[in-house]
């Protein structure tokens, strides 16, 4: 195993261990309002410091880049780690059991480490680039689904961007015309994981954040996927704005959205 990917699986396992422990005590569970339709809990601050004292154990040079602590420099900014202790926060605090632990490690801008980590279904999606991606240690590789038709596709309600609802029901209602179905289960890690393991064809969604999907999408490139942006491009980094699938339903994707799509979608 790839030492740094040894080190983010067992810190994703370490977060999961944390995260299921206050699941299961409800009343030890802090919830505090970080912003607009944006939660944080005393679970996610608990597993990011623990995700944070494991990689720096290891590598104690390498920058980290939290979603609740922000940019901790170290002395090698080269190599980036970028976390998400908990990934579906609000599901977390309603019970509802569909979360995830994300970890990605970058390397002169490049992701070369990804790990998505489901701690109720014990489910451990993994990557490397160029070495494809694995669950549970089994080879992960999408199927070759033709065009959107009949497919699932799942995706995210821009709850933190109301200002884009309309156009978010015009690219529902656009692509509803010939895919069979849409699942919006409250975690783009899993999410993206899910279309890599052919549970989901494809997926959308507006105004992410790096932690959110630098795991999950090279998950998905190395399971045979691409991501772009909502233009076909690759700024997602930048826009948030995220598009991925095989190349036949990620095009289908684009053409039906293409007409709801405001200059600031489009960046």
């Amino acid at each position: 195993m790839h030492p740094m990917l040894n080190i983010a699986v067992r810190a994703a396992r370490r977060a999961g261990t944390i995260i299921t422990q206050h699941l299961s005590n409800p009343s030890a569970v802090e919830t505090m309002q970080k912003g607009q339709n944006d939660f944080v809990t005393n679970v996610d601050k608990q597993a990011e410091a623990a995700i944070i004292e494991i990689i720096k154990k290891s590598y104690p040079d390498h920058t980290i880049i939290g979603e609740e602590s922000g940019q901790i420099a170290g002395n090698d900014n080269t190599v980036q780690w970028v976390i998400d202790p908990l990934d579906g926060t609000t599901n977390f605090v309603k019970g509802f059991p569909h979360f995830a632990v994300s970890i990605a490690a970058r390397q002169n801008g490049r992701t070369e480490i990804a790990v998505v980590f489901d701690p109720i279904r014990n489910e451990l999606f993994t990557a490397v680039r160029g070495q494809g991606a694995q669950l549970n240690g089994y080879r992960l590789r999408m199927k070759d689904v033709k065009s959107i038709e009949g497919t699932i596709l799942a995706t995210g309600f821009p709850f933190k961007y109301k200002q884009f609802s309309a156009n978010f029901i015009g690219m529902l209602n656009a692509l509803f015309v010939e895919c069979a179905d849409f699942r919006r289960t409250g975690s783009a890690a899993l999410d993206l994981a899910y279309v890599a393991a052919n549970r989901v064809d494809g997926y959308f969604e507006i105004g992410l954040k790096p932690w959110d999907f630098m795991a999950g999408e090279l998950i998905v490139k190395e399971a045979g996927g691409i991501v772009t942006d909502f233009v076909g491009d690759n700024n997602y980094l930048e826009s948030g704005n995220l598009v991925a699938g095989n190349g036949k339903v990620v095009r289908g994707i684009l053409n039906k959205i293409r007409e709801h799509l405001t200059p600031s979608l489009s960046k």
